[in-house]
């Protein structure tokens, strides 16, 4: 049987997010923290054995005052991690159990996974060693200079958007890390298809969004009322009315 460690970058500076009080993984959702749904999503899993959440340095003192007890009750681990997305997957992979055979990434702020969607994309990475999920392109895509002007329709034949959760056989995804060198890659699958090796796309959704400003938290929250709600033992709400997002 395949086992799954799943790693949660969290660390990136939400720079657009537009928030004094919190980065957008921290942001009360429908009152939890955004990073604590897919977290809940992948404990519920009996393939996955090992849940990394990555946070940044100068985030430690207020995560370990807002969720220490949950992080205790749910068994997650949490590490350090750098100023890139790449570095901070890097820090996570150090400390994946040596007995597992796959290792996804999912974003933190993408709150609004299914089972069905992670059932899907583990199972065609058992089967081929490289999955992500995405979206063919439904848009017209405009190439626009640095004027804002555009210079060109570009043909969104055959482009797809990328989502995750992106999963990977473990000695797979390690080699590409291992190869990275200073390559500042945006995410797991461009590092494993600079080694020459096939990843395979599985259909995702719409619904899985990712969390850039706080105009996605709104439809977020709304994505989550049509979602099932996983339900873990233990839990206790990190913010209290005041926090309560509005």
């Amino acid at each position: 049987m395949a086992t799954f460690a799943v790693i949660l970058p969290a660390a990136g500076k939400s720079s657009r997010f537009g928030d004094k009080n919190y980065k957008k993984p921290f942001a009360p959702l429908d009152s939890r923290p955004v990073w604590m749904y897919p977290t809940e999503k992948f404990l519920a899993r009996d393939d996955v054995k090992q849940v990394i959440v990555v946070i940044s340095p100068e985030d430690r003192e207020f995560f370990n005052f807002k969720f220490a007890s949950n992080v205790a009750i749910l068994g997650v681990d949490v590490v350090e991690g750098g100023a890139e997305r790449a570095e901070s997957v890097e820090k996570a992979l150090a400390r994946v159990k040596p007995d597992i055979s796959h290792i996804a990434v999912h974003d933190a702020v993408r709150p609004c996974i299914t089972n069905e969607w992670i059932s899907r994309v583990f199972e065609e990475a058992r089967k081929t060693g490289a999955a992500i999920l995405g979206l063919p392109v439904s848009a017209t895509l405009k190439r626009v200079g640095a004027n804002r002007q555009i210079e060109e329709t570009v043909s969104r034949e055959h482009l797809w958007e990328a989502q995750t959760p992106q999963v990977f056989k473990r000695e797979l995804l390690l080699e590409a890390y291992a190869k990275r060198g200073s390559f500042a890659a945006t995410d797991e699958a461009q590092l494993v298809e600079r080694l020459g090796k096939p990843v395979s796309v599985v259909m995702g959704s719409a619904i899985n969004i990712k969390i850039t400003t706080r105009e996605d938290l709104r439809l977020a929250e709304q994505a989550l009322k049509a979602l099932p709600k996983p339900k873990l033992p233990g839990f206790s709400h990190p913010f209290g009315d005041d926090d309560k997002w509005r």
